[in-house]
């Protein structure tokens, strides 16, 4: 029973960074954004790249292990529908996350650039951050989802594991 109490609290510890490193760091994109400053912004891209290293990535690679621990030693076999569901849903969130780790790096780039050279930011960082934000609204939406289906534990048939 201790072996699981520590595992769903690792597994929720891993959740609640993700959901709030990401929302911590669209928050501050966002404003600093709105300032069009691009040295404001290229210190606050430099500042979301090392949390979405630190913090983003521990969780993105703890997550997957203690929830595959926890559920075998629950009983859970990780084909049962809101679990299947659950890492559907994580793996789709990696496909948006990864682009938007690359988009990061590019934004910060650019708007160091400006800032040095004290000039706006070029058309190509605004067309990313476009992309980037897009990109977190489904996969902010999809974490949720996934906290939901951790909690409630739905029972879902999923056609295509039967």
């Amino acid at each position: 029973m201790e072996t699981v109490l520590i595992l769903r609290w690792l597994h929720v510890m891993g959740a609640t960074v993700l959901i709030g490193t990401g929302a911590g760091i669209a928050f501050f994109m966002f404003i600093s954004n709105r300032s069009n400053d691009a040295k404001l912004i290229a210190h606050t891209a430099s500042i979301v790249v090392l949390a979405d290293t630190v913090f983003t990535l521990s969780a993105v690679i703890i997550q997957p292990i203690t929830g595959t621990l926890l559920a075998l030693e629950v009983g859970w076999a990780l084909s049962e529908g809101w679990i299947a569901l659950s890492l559907i849903l994580y793996l789709l969130i990696g496909l948006f996350w990864l682009p938007v780790v690359w988009i990061q790096l590019q934004m910060r780039n650019l708007a160091r650039q400006a800032a040095v050279a004290n000039a706006p930011l070029p058309a190509r960082y605004h067309r990313l951050y476009r992309v980037w934000f897009l990109c977190g609204i489904p996969a902010f939406a999809m974490i949720m989802a996934i906290v939901w289906l951790m909690i409630s534990r739905p029972a879902i048939n999923l056609p295509f594991l039967a």
